[in-house]
């Protein structure tokens, strides 16, 4: 390849693919490479939480993933055939005006992963198939990624995006830290069954000592079922369609001959495990590369799409020079603790110790303590710096339409007219910064707001004081 871009992307799964997305909707010169010949086939992350709704609406598929998809079933409990009563996965919620995506969107994994892909063409993006990742050197300048096939590729940065085994990772000797969540091995499939239908998500729970659950669930936007079958610690689990027939039957009502098809499978050990760091110089970790979870409450996908959406609008701030290069310690300061705290969330609801609600849809997710916010404010009230930036409405313009797009927001409710007057009209602001402004708002209650990128709050203050030095640190100001 011999290609010199600014950054290298490794992997193009959703992590890769968000990530190259966000680099190239601010003209990053970016590549995402992918070690095999095709994008992922199977349906194994199909869970999309509302706060990664969020981040696809900012990055211009939210639509595409809306008609790809569907709400989630209600689960059917089965046994000897019968219906004997449901169950609900997730704990009910409301969509409001300052969270308008309510509850978790299921699509499974290769259709996101599509349609990420078409965006990231649509903005000009590339990815290259068939490039497996043989080494990683860096000097001051920049990283040189070797391929298996001989060619190389030099970026001033890279990103690993390669999954749990990643080449990347174990090329810099970075070591991860976990534990086995569950010893038993787990079956995932995608397959065609006649017999069952698409309104309940199926499940057969254990009929005796030694057999685990068996939960058939239909796929959003397909005519597929998701096949998920629990075994005994040591079991071997087989992939072929005469296997999957004769597990589905032993447990369920159903005959082996109306598993018709099996379109994708895949054996696992649910396991938990944390990157010792995310950074090593000029390449930094994201996605299953630096965390890996249990699927139990649907949180892989979504911590790595928004590791993207946090590191891309920073790799974009430096690279175009308007950010100093430490900025980029700020990717690990604040991702690496959200993983951990995701990690122990999702091997809390895999065990039963936590129900899929509140917690799992990552809207309170946010980034108080980290170096990048600022709080001016002598009494904030509920909505502080760090926090997710609420939607909501301010003299006929919704938030939300307002922070769409590369740029930061500042948000001006309720503040005397002198104040926003002097915070907002400043003669540089208007080129880098969005303003919004009206009276006091429910979910904002009186300030100014800065909103960052990625639709956190980076600096709260009742006045306009501070602002321009907070604004000089993250290359806004000059």
């Amino acid at each position: 390849m011999h290609t010199d871009i600014d950054v290298l992307i490794v992997g193009a799964g959703p992590t890769g693919l968000a990530l190259g997305i966000d680099l190239a909707r601010r003209g990053v010169d970016a590549l995402v490479v992918e070690r095999a010949d095709a994008l992922f086939p199977g349906s194994r992350g199909k869970g999309i939480q509302p706060r990664t709704m969020e981040v696809f609406d900012d990055l211009g598929v939210l639509d595409a993933i809306r008609t790809a998809g569907g709400g989630y079933p209600v689960g059917m409990i089965w046994r000897d055939g019968e219906r004997v009563g449901e169950h609900r996965m997730f704990d009910p919620a409301e969509a409001t005006e300052d969270s308008p995506y309510a509850e978790p969107w299921m699509v499974p994994q290769w259709r996101t992963q599509e349609i990420l892909c078409a965006r990231l063409t649509e903005l000009g993006g590339r990815v290259a198939f068939g490039r497996e990742v043989s080494g990683v050197t860096q000097d001051d300048a920049g990283v040189t990624v070797r391929f298996e096939d001989g060619t190389e590729a030099r970026a001033r940065y890279v990103v690993a995006a390669d999954g749990g085994r990643s080449a990347v990772r174990r090329s810099l000797g970075i070591g991860m830290t976990g534990e086995t969540v569950d010893p038993s091995p787990m079956l995932v499939a995608d397959v065609r069954i006649t017999g069952l239908d698409r309104d309940n998500w199926h499940v057969f729970p254990p009929r005796g000592e030694g057999e685990g659950f068996l939960a058939i669930c239909p796929l959003a936007g397909t005519e597929d079922f998701q096949v998920v079958a629990q075994f005994a610690e040591g079991a071997a689990v087989e992939l072929s369609l005469d296997g999957i027939r004769k597990v589905v039957a032993a447990r369920s009502h159903l005959a082996p001959d109306d598993v018709t098809e099996v379109r994708w499978a895949s054996d696992f050990r649910p396991r938990a495990a944390l990157a010792d760091r995310f950074r090593d110089g000029r390449v930094f970790l994201a996605g299953d590369a630096a965390h890996v979870h249990s699927p139990a409450g649907g949180q892989g996908l979504n911590t790595s799409v928004q590791d993207a959406y946090n590191l891309g609008w920073k790799l974009g701030a430096v690279l175009t020079g308007d950010a100093p290069a430490s900025l980029l310690d700020s990717y690990e300061e604040e991702r690496r603790p959200i993983a951990a705290d995701m990690l122990g969330l999702s091997t809390s609801v895999h065990r039963g110790q936590t129900r899929r609600g509140e917690a799992t849809r990552q809207l309170g997710l946010g980034y108080r303590e980290s170096s990048l916010t600022e709080e001016t404010r002598a009494n904030p009230g509920a909505l502080r710096a760090g926090d997710r930036a609420p939607d909501g409405t301010l003299e006929g313009v919704r938030l939300f339409d307002a922070f769409r797009g590369p740029h930061w927001t500042l948000v001006a409710v309720g503040a005397p007219a002198h104040e926003m007057t002097d915070a907002t009209n400043m003669p540089d602001i208007r080129e880098t910064v969005r303003v919004v402004r009206g009276p006091a708002q429910e979910s904002y209650g009186t300030g100014l707001f800065l909103v960052r990128p990625d639709g956190y709050v980076g600096w709260a203050g009742e006045s306009g004081d501070g602002l321009k030095e907070y604004m000089g640190r993250v290359g806004l100001w000059r």
